[in-house]
């Protein structure tokens, strides 16, 4: 069980109080629960006057006015952690805990009232010679406006007004203990805590008064018909059933104490998430506000028209009868006759301006954050209005030129190590062809079958390194792929993901080399360059996902992000720097082996 934060507050009106106070915080008296060979501490204030003094001198020197009677001079603060933090392996070892937490707790507690109260606070003792590390701290409750005594304003004053400020007193010091692991206290709880003189009052007033003789052993009685006896005795019997109702009792309130906090918890936890959704509906407002054109009522307003009360949507001036609804507005009056939509367009037409008077005008009359929203709400407009009418642009794949084939051919079956059958299957279908530049033409195409975008390899030259797309390529809407094996209108079964069309088509050869056939499952050779292209909603439905990119950094960091998408994914690496070239080594160790064994056909 995580620990706890404690926070209590005491008026101390009178400086009797006060001094009463100090003789037992400075152990100036003595304490019966206090271990006199340990140590306390000061953590704030260094003055040796007496703490009467101190709080005078401060109240002198701090305030205008002289207290009223019955005024609060001064606040004790008490403050703690319960057992579970300082001593977690075992909180019922009275008197010991862990040298660091307590060093942090004190820290962090100091620190908070410092923020809080700075100066105000005068003196604050960590007592380490009691069961558990606590601090008390004294406050003088000034007023910084009034320049007042006011333990009211800072504490509160009615029930009421207390419960809410010492709630949020104690959110305040727990969301400061929070990060050593010490958790608010369940909100609202009506646990009360005992004086300490009350306590030792109650502990000594009622001694046990167990009547020990009878339990003695009787002469010639042996051991076992003395435990006997014991057990058959009815006193003994009756404390055997209390013991037991109480521990079954005990049980039953450290769960309830447990679920409390379990369910104080989460309330706390919804608490924070509903702030933070309050904040973030906040700055989506302002945003929007941001977004939405100036109200053009109140552009008529600043043009000079003014309201016909008797029609609501009616205003008039300047020879104009205009109709304004929403984001529209139209002029009946004769000759005009005109409609348009937006704050420049209304100014335009009521002040027969151009686009820049308008601007100026809008400037002039709302300020810079007026003309803002004014002239993003028109660049909307007419960008919605390209949307619709504007005809959309298609991609138009670069023509083939089947002059150029055979070396584009030569160059992904020699230099590649394709399989020419497989690659001529390809071309048929015309998803690899060449252009006129000698460049492989690989189409990407949509999950749907249509055509969206072209990646170019280039042929030419022994260190040809060209690649890239067609221009009008829709890199996120399409992608190079081809599906092998299982029922050709099957449902896709496994995808290996590869970074170009050439390493997808190498894996897919491989494959189908070890397995001496086409995959038994629908299986998808993709290539996706990057995760902004990925079909993440696509990929998740298929049950088995590989993850085939190249044996290094950019690979495997390629592979991480992928993967944070796709948790079911799968890595798969190369034994080479990427799969072409594991292919490329596998066609050169066939060859060595047709060399070394001729005659001999080649086991795929």
């Amino acid at each position: 069980m995580a620990g706890l934060a404690i926070l209590r507050v005491v008026k101390l009106k009178t400086f009797g109080n006060i001094g009463g106070s100090e003789a037992h915080t400075a152990r100036l008296q003595e304490t019966p629960s206090a271990d006199p060979q340990k140590m306390n501490l000061r953590l704030i204030g260094d003055d040796d006057l007496p703490l009467e003094e101190i709080v005078q001198l401060k109240i002198q020197f701090s305030t205008k006015y002289k207290p009223r009677k019955n005024a609060v001079l001064c606040s004790e603060m008490f403050l703690s952690a319960s057992p579970e933090y300082f001593r977690p392996d075992d909180p019922s070892l009275a008197g010991d805990w862990d040298l660091q937490r307590m060093k942090k707790f004190a820290s962090t507690s100091k620190i908070w009232l410092m923020e809080n109260y700075g100066d105000k606070c005068v003196r604050a003792e960590l007592h380490l010679d009691e069961a558990t590390p606590h601090i008390h701290a004294y406050i003088v409750p000034i007023n910084d406006l009034t320049k007042q005594l006011s333990h009211n304003e800072m504490f509160g004053g009615s029930a009421k007004e207390c419960r809410i400020k010492l709630s949020k007193l104690q959110d305040s010091y727990a969301a400061a203990l929070a990060p050593l692991g010490i958790e608010r206290g369940v909100k609202g709880s009506k646990a009360t805590h005992t004086k300490v003189k009350e306590y030792y009052q109650a502990v000594n007033s009622e001694p046990l008064s167990l009547e020990l003789e009878r339990f003695a052993p009787q002469t010639g009685e042996t051991a076992l018909q003395l435990y006997e006896r014991l057990q058959a005795d009815r006193a003994i019997q009756d404390i055997n059933h209390q013991l037991a109702d109480r521990e079954i009792l005990l049980e039953q309130l450290r769960r309830a104490e447990q679920k409390a906090h379990a369910s104080e918890k989460l309330r706390q936890q919804l608490e924070q998430r509903v702030e933070e959704l309050e904040k973030e509906k906040i700055a989506w407002n302002q945003q929007a506000e941001k977004l939405r054109d100036l109200p053009l009522e109140d552009v008529a307003w600043q043009l000079g028209l003014d309201h016909d009360r008797k029609q609501p949507l009616r205003w008039k001036g300047h020879g104009h009868i205009m109709n304004i609804d929403g984001s529209k507005f139209y002029d009946f009056a004769p000759g005009e006759q005109k409609g348009g939509g937006g704050a420049i367009d209304l100014v335009m037409h009521v002040n027969q301006c151009n686009y820049r008077q308008a601007i100026a005008w809008l400037h002039d009359s709302f300020g810079e954050a007026g003309l803002h929203r004014a002239v993003i709400a028109q660049a909307q407009k007419v960008a919605a209005e390209f949307a619709q009418f504007e005809p959309r642009p298609k991609f138009v794949p670069p023509p083939a030129d089947e002059r150029q084939w055979h070396k584009v051919e030569n160059y992904l079956t020699q230099e590649r190590e394709l399989l020419p059958n497989f690659l001529q299957a390809l071309h048929e279908q015309g998803l690899v062809y060449a252009d006129d530049q000698q460049n492989a033409v690989f189409l990407m195409r949509n999950l749907d079958g249509e055509t969206t975008g072209a990646f170019l390899r280039g042929t030419q030259g022994e260190d040809n390194t060209f690649k890239g797309y067609v221009k009008g390529t829709k890199r996120t809407q399409g992608w190079f792929y081809l599906k092998l094996g299982g029922k050709p209108q099957g449902e896709i079964e496994k995808v290996v993901l590869c970074k170009s069309p050439i390493e997808a088509l190498s894996f897919a050869t491989l494959e189908m080399e070890v397995q001496q056939g086409l995959p038994l499952a629908r299986t998808m050779y993709m290539a996706v360059d990057s995760p902004k292209s990925l079909p993440v909603e696509f990929l998740s439905t298929v049950p088995h996902v590989e993850v085939a990119y190249d044996n290094d950094h950019a690979g495997d960091e390629m592979a991480r992000m992928i993967m944070k998408q796709l948790h079911h994914a799968m890595r798969v690496k190369p034994k080479g720097k990427d799969w072409n070239e594991v292919l490329c080594a596998r066609r050169k160790q066939q060859s060595q082996q047709r060399h070394d064994q001729p005659g001999q056909g080649l086991e795929l």
